[in-house]
């Protein structure tokens, strides 16, 4: 009887053990879960929030210290139509074309129906057809929220682009010294004055020979700076291929450009909180090597490549 009873205490003890193993894995399993939770509901504002998001006022501050933003310039061009794209592919990125524009400019295009808005390129448009004056490009589209043969309400603004100065930052303010000293406390008496045990053990310590001062480490010698890449006299010496509103259009222009046996350039700006990518070849160092590249890249089929400053 009693080995009957000993035994059915090991088994007992032996399920308790069990039981709190499992309970151990399930709260472990419980935590893991709304540990992921939590992760879960963190990623959407994660994907929203990006690291480089562009500032609001599209400013971009230079290494000299100066500060460039965009403008909107309504004396250059601005028109408010109706814009179409009739759902062919297009090559050049984000553009319109209007037959009252002279030279190429960058635009902020703005869909009235819908809201949204994005930076592109404005060209002339040569040739008169019947329906909406503002030919718009496929990206451009794309970005605008029309459709294919829609009509839609658009606000073309030229923009330009203007240095400030920063504002130089203000003094620092001091603080008063009767807020920066402590209030006075009490002193306690001690046996051995702190100052004066500090000059004795001064006066008691050995004087330090010269020689014994560590010599200064050797300076080392400074790298070679890189030679500065020759400046262009022409007052546009790159050419723009097209503004893209997606990063993977601008870099598959500037593969096509190399492949093209060019050097292209993706640059990254912001206008307005929109994020959009240059492709520029250049910079040209005469007027004729400017008017073969040009010719060049229209023979790749980017027939509204003009020519920029940078």
């Amino acid at each position: 009887m009693a080995g009957t009873t000993g035994k059915g205490h090991d088994m007992i003890g032996r399920i308790t053990a069990r039981r709190g193993k499992a309970v151990r894995g399930l709260a472990l399993l419980a935590g893991l879960g709304l540990l992921a939770a939590c992760e879960e509901g963190q990623m959407p504002g994660f994907l929203q929030a990006r690291d480089a998001a562009p500032a609001e006022d599209g400013a971009v501050t230079r290494a000299g210290g100066t500060v460039e933003r965009d403008i909107e310039a309504p004396e250059i061009f601005q028109a408010s139509e109706a814009g179409l794209w009739d759902g062919r592919p297009s090559l050049g990125g984000v553009w319109v074309a209007h037959p009252d524009v002279k030279d190429p400019e960058r635009v902020i295009i703005r869909n009235e129906q819908n809201g949204q808005f994005v930076i592109g390129a404005l060209f002339r448009r040569e040739r008169e057809a019947p329906g909406p004056r503002f030919q718009v490009s496929s990206d451009a589209a794309a970005a605008l929220g029309m459709l294919a043969g829609a009509p839609a309400n658009l606000n073309v603004v030229a923009l330009r682009r203007e240095e400030v100065a920063p504002e130089p930052a203000s003094d620092p303010v001091e603080p008063a010294e009767s807020a920066a000293l402590p209030a006075p406390s009490d002193i306690s008496e001690g046996p051995i004055d702190p100052v004066a045990a500090t000059a004795a053990a001064a006066l008691d310590a050995p004087e330090a020979t010269p020689s014994a001062a560590p010599a200064p480490a050797p300076t080392p010698a400074a790298a070679p700076a890189a030679p500065p890449r020759p400046a262009s006299a022409l007052e546009k010496p790159f050419i723009q291929i097209g503004i893209f509103s997606v990063e993977q259009n601008a870099r598959n222009t500037a593969t096509a450009m190399r492949q093209a046996g060019m050097v292209p350039t993706v640059k990254q700006q912001s206008s307005s909180g929109k994020t959009f990518w240059r492709v520029l070849v250049g910079p040209a160092q005469s007027k004729s090597e400017l008017s073969t590249l040009l010719k060049k890249i229209k023979g790749t089929g980017f027939t509204d490549a003009y020519a920029v400053t940078n």
